[in-house]
């Protein structure tokens, strides 16, 4: 299926001379994946140049730093109406961060990367149902927070990692101290949670670092670990609300072009990485707070 309102006739599109891979887009951002995940985008990637250029191009000879917003729409336009949302959300994914790496890369200017990618998030009209996320759903998750050069976008890295590597519930996580938080340990001490229990969980690196880095921002006083910061930036230690997290997920979501989700889907990942990694259901039990595997 081609494009054939944003395709040139000159195949102005195609690159005219080879680019070293280090200069190279579509080949920098899939070598930042893993194994199965950039198979998977590769094959979004081909499918999305194809499309452009009438199956002239793939990943390698597209010239992505040519396409502009008239590109980038048409692309949108055509994958909804050629696949189920969370496939076309996903290849949609694919190419914004090839897209940012081109930027990245000097090879494309600012204002019009801005316009390119300045389109509405694909949406499903199916009821919301529970469901794990993917790596480049959460990597789009934590880049937008990232490119937000406010302290609300080093907190909600924090939030996202610790939801992520430690699967809480939002009422947990809101309830976190700074002396819950032990780096040395990787460790978070949960308190009171669901069913009055108490437990320990353990974070990867990839969050400890989140929440270091918040740290620096936040400081060192007593109180609660991820708070609510003010318009005019000022942060206070106090706890935030469980709605609260919800609220900058589905923002962060909406900014990253994930399809929507819940912060409890968090949790399903967390469960379902570890199951998956052969951890038996009996400590991913404990990890999670479940009263019963049945649960888990």
């Amino acid at each position: 299926m081609a494009i054939q309102s944003a395709t040139n006739t000159d195949n102005s599109l195609a690159l005219t001379t080879a680019v070293p891979l280090t200069r190279h887009p579509a080949a920098v951002y899939l070598s930042t994946l893993g194994k199965g995940s950039r198979y998977t985008m590769k094959q979004s990637l081909n499918a999305i140049a194809a499309m452009l250029t009438n199956g002239e191009c793939d990943h390698l000879t597209l010239n992505w730093a040519a396409l502009k917003y008239e590109h980038i729409a048409a692309v949108q336009a055509a994958l909804i109406g050629r696949y189920e949302p969370a496939t076309a959300q996903k290849m949609m994914c694919a190419l914004r961060r090839v897209l940012k790496e081109a930027r990245k890369l000097r090879l494309i200017d600012g204002e019009i990367y801005e316009a390119a990618v300045d389109l509405p998030p694909i949406k499903s009209t199916k009821n919301l149902r529970g469901r794990a996320l993917s790596k480049d759903e959460i990597a789009a998750l934590l880049e937008v927070c990232r490119d937000d050069p406010t302290s609300q976008g080093v907190r909600d890295a924090a939030l996202i990692g610790i939801l992520r590597g430690a699967g809480l519930r939002r009422a947990e996580v809101v309830k976190l101290k700074l002396s819950d938080f032990q780096p040395d340990i990787s460790a978070l001490e949960i308190y009171s949670g669901k069913g009055g229990k108490d437990r320990t969980v353990y974070l990867p690196d990839g969050a400890i670092k989140l929440v270091e880095n918040w740290l620096t921002i936040r400081g060192t006083e007593p109180g609660s670990l991820l708070c609510p910061i003010r318009k005019t930036g000022k942060i206070e230690l106090r706890q935030m609300t469980p709605h609260a997290v919800l609220l900058i997920v589905q923002k962060r979501a909406e900014q990253a072009g994930v399809e929507s989700f819940s912060p409890h889907d968090f949790r399903r990942t967390f469960c379902s990485d570890l199951l998956d990694a052969g951890v038996d259901i009996v400590t991913v039990q404990k990890l999670a707070g479940h009263a019963s595997p049945v649960t888990t």
